[in-house]
C-alpha cells in the first residue's frame, strides 16, 4: 500500500522534523527503509505518544522507530488496537513495551488484527500460558495471521493422530501443549502433510508407539519434512552405517536427527568427525553426535584432548549433549585427572 519508487520523490520535511525532535538517527532509516521518509502521511508524534504512554523513554522510542521505521505509517487507531490486543497476554505495560522494543516488527504488523485476536483467545482456551503466547507473538507471528479455523483444524488433526497412535486421552492435552510450545510452526503445515509423514514412518515399519516416540523427540519438526527427504536421509544412513532395516530403525529412534537433517548436512558432519580420527563404528554406537555442528565437535575434542582424553579410543558420549551437558562432563573428567591416585595398601613414608 506504500509506494517504494524513490527516484522521483522527495523526503517528507514534516516527517524529518518530527523524527529529529525525537532524536531518531535518520541516517539509519535512510539506510534501512528510505521509502518510509517519502510518504505523504506519517504519524511520528502520535505513535511516539502512544509508546510514551506505555512507559517508553525517549531513547526507547528512538530505538523502536530506527529498527522498524514503518511503525510511523500506521494510524494511531491501528496501534491502539494492537496495544489492546497484546495486553490480552502481557502482564502489564512494562512487559509490553519491553517486547515492542525487542520485536518491533512483530508488534507493528497490524494487517491481521481480527485473526490475531481470535487466535490469542483460541490459544488461551486451549490452555497455553500467556507467556508462551507472547513468545509466539514475537518469534512466530505468522501463526496468528492464519484464520483461527485453520489453526483449530491443525490441532484437531494432531489430536486425532495422537489418539490413533495409541496415545491416551488423559495425556493428550499435555502432549499437544508441549508440542506447540516447542515448535509453534507446525501450525503452518497442512493436515495432508502431517498424514503423509506419519504414513511414511508406518510404511517403514515403525510401530505406532515408536512413531509417537519420534513425534515427541523431534519436537514437531517431523511435520516440516516430507517423505522424499526422509527417504533420502534414511538411505544415506543405511549405506554409511552398513546396517539392516531393523538396525537403521533403532538408529533413527536413538537419533531422530537422522530423519530431520538433509543429506548434505549429515555428509558434512560425518566428514568432520572422520577427519578427527573418529570411526564410523563409534558414530554408529553414539549417532547423537550428528546433532552437533562440526565447529562444536572440533571445539569439544580440543578441550578434551587438552586434558589428555583420547576421543579415538573411547566412546563418544563425552562429546554429546547441550553446552551445559558438555560442561558437566568436562568438569568430571577434569576433576578426575586432578585428583591424586591414592593406594590404600601402599606403605606410608612418615619421617621420624
Amino acid at each position: 500500500s506504500y509506494t517504494t519508487d524513490t527516484k522521483s520523490r522527495e523526503e517528507n520535511k514534516k516527517t524529518l522534523e518530527s523524527l529529529y525532535s525525537l532524536s531518531v538517527d535518520i541516517t539509519k532509516i535512510r539506510r534501512l527503509k528510505e521509502w518510509v521518509l517519502l510518504q505523504d502521511v506519517a504519524y511520528v508524534k502520535e505513535i511516539a505518544g502512544i509508546l510514551q504512554e506505555m512507559g517508553a523513554d525517549e531513547t526507547t522510542v528512538a530505538s523502536i522507530i530506527e529498527r522498524c521505521p514503518e511503525a510511523i505509517l500506521h494510524t494511531p487507531a491501528e496501534i491502539s488496537s494492537q496495544r489492546a490486543l497484546w495486553q490480552l497476554v502481557c502482564q502489564n505495560e512494562k512487559q509490553l513495551i519491553k517486547l515492542i522494543e525487542q520485536f518491533p516488527e512483530s508488534f507493528f504488523t497490524t494487517e491481521h488484527q481480527q485473526n490475531q485476536k481470535a487466535n490469542i483467545l483460541f490459544f488461551q482456551e486451549l490452555g497455553l500460558k500467556n507467556n508462551i503466547i507472547t513468545r509466539f507473538l514475537t518469534s512466530a507471528p505468522n501463526i496468528f495471521y492464519n484464520p483461527v479455523e485453520k489453526n483449530k483444524n491443525m490441532i484437531e488433526t494432531l489430536q486425532r493422530n495422537y489418539l490413533n497412535l495409541g496415545g491416551s486421552e488423559a495425556n493428550m492435552k499435555i502432549w499437544i501443549l508441549k508440542l506447540l510450545s516447542q515448535n509453534p510452526f507446525i501450525l503452518l503445515n497442512t493436515s495432508t502433510a502431517i498424514q503423509e509423514n506419519l504414513e511414511f514412518l508406518q510404511k517403514n515399519d515403525f510401530t505406532d508407539q515408536e512413531v509417537l516416540q519420534l513425534l515427541s523427540k523431534l519436537k514437531g519438526f517431523i511435520f516440516q519434512l516430507n517423505s522424499t527427504t526422509m527417504q533420502k536421509t534414511m538411505l544415506f544412513s543405511k549405506n554409511v552405517f552398513k546396517c539392516s532395516d531393523q538396525e537403521l530403525k533403532q538408529l533413527v529412534l536413538k537419533c531422530p536427527a537422522l530423519l530431520y537433517y538433509s543429506v548434505p548436512v549429515l555428509e558434512e558432519r560425518l566428514e568432520g568427525l572422520l577427519k578427527e580420527g573418529i570411526s564410523t563404528a563409534q558414530i554408529r554406537e553414539t549417532p547423537m553426535v550428528l546433532e552437533l555442528t562440526t565447529q562444536i565437535i572440533q571445539y569439544r575434542i580440543k578441550k578434551l584432548s587438552a586434558l589428555g582424553y583420547d576421543i579415538k579410543s573411547g566412546n563418544l558420549e563425552s562429546l554429546n549433549g547441550t553446552k551445559k551437558d558438555f560442561e558437566v562432563t568436562y568438569g568430571k573428567i577434569q576433576s578426575k585427572k586432578e585428583r591424586p591416585i591414592f593406594n590404600p595398601v601402599a606403605p606410608l613414608h612418615i619421617e621420624d
